[in-house]
């Protein structure tokens, strides 16, 4: 552009200039080496963008212009003797010039050679608008990337499938993620019918109703469905966005979410649930029978509460700790540190612990709980602890032969001489019946002279360690 400027002018110098506050500079430029640009204060086309309208600024000879006499592009080189300029104009708005320079003054310019430099001037402009559209509409191409970029880590993240169906070819656009919830190919186009293929044999039904709904009485889609490979549940959600003149849907929006875990989740709240409805009726009963038992054993109501409190809270105790893990189990040092002490195992001069912790299901812990507390109560009113060198063996064995299961043996010595079970008053019948409810369970109770035996064999689960 600068370049055919200079040839209709015959001139040496001829460039396109931005001008700024402070700098102006050189777009384009003939004749002027290396320069490109200058101060502002010291720019010929600053002159010619001041002036009103789209006026032309024609300089026939600087030297004999008071704006420019000292201008250093006039006292030095470029030494520029003659200037004409005409605005360049962008969105209204003028932002430089194009120009030729000469070092050889000249008594005016031709009007037709100044139609010629606004013509040019105007194709500048053009250029100009031209290039800042491009550069708006890449910064709003990569501001929209990077909002798509933001809305697809944001279905990433949230585990959601977006889809776009068009009814007619029965293709569908999605994401990837939805692509990775049915299993279907991570490349090439989707098909309505591929989806509903994937779906769960059991649940197809049920989504094409949803759609049908959708499609014919304009209600939202929504349903719930597996994945036929891989059992995950998904549920789905959508809406017709556009429909022809006769009401036909054409396109079908919405989005696929994993609730594969929630659903898990309520399952095993349900299963919970059920658990401890079973377990809580079957507490009540056991309570009911340790207090049948407590009363016949302690007519008395004074003698009753004592006793019966004692059991209720040995049985709260343990259904805390079962409570507390869900009712998955509790650990055997646990329901015996709930009778002995947290430090049992090291309290050698009372009781004589050996065996390795195993995990017990939920009925051997409360069963074996309270005959532990039985005999616990009974050693320290009537047995070994009741005297100062009484000493308790309590000690464990895991066995697999006949069966997998638990052989405990309770052993006391040191204590006052054993007479009978009615003397000391024993629970044996309540610690006969602890065990009810665990099949296979056994509980021996001997009243040796030099102390209290018992012995309790509980099976136990073969996956338990």
């Amino acid at each position: 552009m600068s370049r055919t400027a200079a040839r209709v002018f015959n001139s040496e110098f001829a460039l396109i200039s931005v001008v700024g506050e402070h700098q102006q500079w050189f777009r384009s430029c003939v004749g002027l080496g290396d320069m490109t640009g200058t101060d502002t204060n010291i720019s010929f086309c600053a002159h010619t963008i001041a002036l009103p309208d789209m006026d032309d600024l024609v300089v026939p000879d600087a030297q004999q212009d008071d704006r420019f006499r000292d201008n250093p592009l006039v006292t030095s080189w470029p030494f520029i003797r003659f200037y004409v300029g005409a605005p360049i104009v962008v969105a209204g708005q003028k932002i430089g010039s194009l120009c030729v320079l000469s070092a050889t003054p000249r008594d005016g310019v031709e009007p037709a050679m100044l139609g010629q430099l606004n013509d040019l001037a105007g194709v500048a402009s053009s250029l100009f608008a031209l290039k800042e559209e491009a550069r708006v509409r890449a910064r709003t191409a990569a501001a929209l990337l990077r909002e798509e970029w933001r809305h697809a880590l944001t279905l990433e993240a949230g585990k959601v499938g977006s889809w776009v169906w068009d009814i007619r070819s029965g293709e569908i656009a999605c994401n990837e993620m939805f692509r990775r919830m049915y299993d279907l190919p991570e490349t090439g186009p989707i098909q309505v019918a591929q989806v509903l293929d994937a779906t769960h044999p059991g649940d197809r039904e049920r989504v094409q109703a949803g759609i049908d709904a959708s499609l014919n009485d304009g209600v939202d889609y929504e349903a719930e469905a597996r994945v036929a490979r891989t059992g995950r549940w998904l549920t789905m959600r959508g809406r017709v966005y556009q429909r022809d003149t006769e009401g036909k849907p054409l396109i079908m929006m919405g989005a696929s979410t994993d609730i594969t875990e929630s659903k898990q989740s309520a399952d095993q709240t349900r299963l919970l649930l059920r658990e401890l409805n079973h377990r809580v009726k079957n507490t009540l009963a056991m309570i009911q029978s340790v207090a049948r038992q407590t009363v016949r054993q302690n007519p008395d109501p004074h003698d009753f509460i004592e006793a019966f409190s004692g059991r209720l809270r040995t049985i709260s105790a343990a259904h805390v700790l079962l409570a507390d893990r869900d009712w998955a189990g509790v650990q055997l040092d646990e329901v015996i540190a709930a009778q002995l002490g947290e430090n049992f195992r090291n309290d050698r001069q009372r009781a004589e612990v050996t065996g390795d912790d195993v995990m017990l299901p939920a009925d051997h812990a409360l069963g074996l709980g309270l005959i532990l507390h039985e005999l616990t109560t009974n050693a320290q009113r009537y047995g070994a602890w009741s005297s100062t060198g009484g000493v308790v063996s309590l000690t464990w064995t895991l066995k697999n032969e006949p069966a997998r299961g638990l052989s405990l043996k309770w052993r006391e010595r040191g204590g006052p001489l054993v007479a009978s079970e009615q003397e000391h008053g024993l629970g044996a019948r309540l610690i006969e019946r602890s065990l009810s409810k665990v099949l296979d369970s056994e509980v021996k109770l001997e009243f040796r002279p030099e102390g209290v035996a018992a012995d309790v064999w509980l099976p136990l689960p073969t996956e338990s360690a």
